[in-house]
């Protein structure tokens, strides 16, 4: 009988475990932007380096050890925006909300939208859909937001169909830009949203798409759009962007969203 000359234990199966979850996380993140194949070639490159490791080719290995060493920085540097998403997702996850409760001393939570509230935003963006008007409005679940409304006009008002009409008009000085919505209130408009320019985007979807669907990727946030071109209403929340939604529908949503944030 040939003897293994790999033993495997309990923590070897964990370890493999976690990796293959870590690596599948990763993947998620990058996937369908430029960076899935920054990705894949880095993985190759961390297998190369392990088989020649495990074959015993020294000066190979050594090679390699190097520029993996050195490219540990450049990875950074590449998928900062990447980075930067996952650790928002892992601060984020429901399994630490539910098991460690100390967190809601250090996070609050701002998703307190009433159903009031949510009818007079859905009621602007039926009227504003009417007229083909654009709309960008950030809904914010656990954070201020204060870099993002800051680099607007803060208004600090109640929110009502008729002022979110009236920003959003053509002709208004603050219609261009987003309006930012915590706590029930409207903080701030024309706010400058952050652009994600690796978005795999249909070119039909224009800037006003392209700033909601990054910044729902880059913060814990619910960004309603109006299309100026077609009048269409849709959404983007996390990696998810819909861009043809009823009013009913985009209601149902933000209240399914909002009462269950609000139960946590």
């Amino acid at each position: 009988m040939i003897p293994l000359f790999i033993s495997i234990g309990f923590f070897d199966l964990l370890d493999i475990i976690l990796v293959a979850f870590l690596l599948y996380q990763l993947y998620q993140l990058v996937k369908g932007t430029v960076a899935i194949n920054i990705f894949a070639g880095i993985l190759i490159i961390l297998f190369i380096w392990w088989l020649v490791r495990l074959l015993n080719m020294n000066l190979l290995s050594t090679i390699l050890g190097s520029v993996i060493g050195v490219g540990a920085i450049a990875v950074i540097i590449v998928f900062q925006q990447e980075i930067r998403r996952f650790l928002l997702v892992l601060g984020t996850q429901d399994i630490f909300n539910r098991s460690y409760p100390f967190q809601n001393y250090f996070n609050k939570n701002y998703s307190d939208f009433t159903n009031e509230t949510l009818k007079q935003i859905v009621r602007a963006c039926r009227n504003l859909s009417k007229t083909q008007t654009g709309v960008l409005i950030v809904l914010s679940v656990r954070s201020e937001l204060l870099t993002y409304v800051q680099s607007g006009d803060v208004l600090d008002s109640e929110v009502h169909h008729r002022i979110l009409e009236t920003i959003f008009f053509k002709n208004s000085p603050m219609h261009d830009g987003a309006v930012i919505i915590v706590g029930d209130r409207i903080k701030a408009a024309r706010c400058v949203l952050p652009i994600d320019d690796n978005l795999n985007l249909p070119a039909h979807l224009g800037l006003r798409h392209r700033a909601a669907l990054s910044m729902s990727m880059e913060t814990d946030t619910i960004v309603i759009t109006v299309s100026e071109e077609t009048g269409k209403i849709g959404y983007a929340k996390g990696s998810v962007l819909k861009t043809e939604v009823s009013h009913e529908a985009l209601f149902a949503f933000l209240i399914k969203e909002f009462m269950v944030n609000r139960d946590k």
